[in-house]
C-alpha cells in the first residue's frame, strides 16, 4: 500500500485500530477518524507510526453529521493529496427487544451505522472517481446476514450496509473503484467484552472454529480487499466469523 492514503472511521480502538495499524505495516498513510476519545485516537496514531506508516493524521468526525464527513475527506485530501482507501468502521449498538425498543434506539443506530457509511462513501466518491481508483470497505456483521434477537436495529443497519455496498459497487466499478463489505462474527472487542459470561460462552459454542476472533483477523481481510490483488472483487461480502454463518 505504499503511496496510498487510507481513511478509517472509528479508528480509536478495536477493529478500527487494528485496521489502521495493519495498513501502516503495508506503508500506507493513515487518517484516523474518531468521535469519542482523542487520547485513544492518538494512541492509534502512535502505534501506526511505530508500524511504519507513511504518515498519520487524527481527525475528529461524527459520522452522523454530514458536514463533518465532508470535512474529514477534505482535510485528508489536503494533507496527503488523495484518498485511495476508505474503511467505514464507525458503529454503535443500542440493544433491546423490538417490542420495547424506543424509536430513538433505532434512529441512533441507523444514523451512525448505515447513514454514516453512506455519508462517508459520498464524501470520498468524487475524489476516487476523478482519479479512477479507489477501495471502499464497509463493516457489516453476521447479524446483518442472519439477524440476532435483541438487535433488530443493529441487524437492520448492517443488512442495509450490504445493500448499499452492492449498489454502489455497480455504480462505480467501471471507474476502477471496488466496494466490498466485511461481515465479522464473534470478535474480541469492547462490545463483546460487555456480554455476560454465559452469553459469551454460548456464542463461542456456535462458532465452528471453536474460538472467538481477533480484531487482527478482520484487519487482515481489510488489507486484502484494499490491495491490488483484489482488484477483480467488488460487491462482495467477506465473512470473517470462523464459520459462524454458512
Amino acid at each position: 500500500m505504499k503511496g496510498r492514503t487510507a481513511v478509517i472511521t472509528g479508528a480509536g480502538r478495536g477493529i478500527g485500530r487494528a485496521v489502521a495499524c495493519r495498513f501502516a505495516q503495508e506503508g500506507a498513510a493513515v487518517v484516523i477518524a474518531y468521535s469519542g476519545s482523542e487520547e485513544a485516537a492518538e494512541e492509534t496514531a502512535k502505534r501506526c507510526r511505530k508500524s511504519g506508516a507513511a504518515g498519520t493524521m487524527v481527525v475528529r468526525c461524527d459520522v452522523t453529521v454530514p458536514e463533518e464527513c465532508q470535512t474529514l475527506a477534505d482535510e485528508a485530501k489536503k494533507a496527503f493529496g488523495t484518498i485511495d482507501i476508505l474503511v467505514n468502521n464507525a458503529g454503535i449498538t443500542r440493544d433491546n427487544l423490538l417490542i420495547v425498543m424506543k424509536e430513538e434506539e433505532l434512529t441512533e443506530v441507523m444514523e451512525t451505522n448505515l447513514y454514516g457509511t453512506y455519508r462517508m462513501m459520498k464524501a470520498v466518491s468524487r475524489i476516487m472517481i476523478r482519479q479512477r481508483y479507489g477501495r471502499i470497505i464497509n463493516l457489516s456483521s453476521v447479524s446483518g446476514l442472519a439477524g440476532n434477537a435483541g438487535q433488530a436495529n443493529y441487524a437492520a443497519s448492517k443488512a442495509g450496509i450490504i445493500g448499499l455496498t452492492k449498489s454502489f459497487a455497480k455504480e462505480v466499478a467501471a471507474r476502477g473503484i471496488t466496494v466490498n463489505a466485511i461481515a465479522p462474527g464473534m470478535i474480541d472487542t469492547d462490545m463483546t467484552k460487555r456480554m455476560t459470561d454465559a452469553f459469551r460462552s454460548a456464542a463461542i459454542r456456535a462458532v465452528p472454529a471453536g474460538r472467538i476472533g481477533q480484531s487482527e483477523d478482520v484487519a487482515n481481510a481489510a488489507a486484502f480487499l484494499a490491495k491490488e490483488e483484489s482488484s477483480y472483487i467488488t460487491g462482495h461480502v467477506l465473512n470473517v466469523d470462523g464459520g459462524m454463518y454458512m
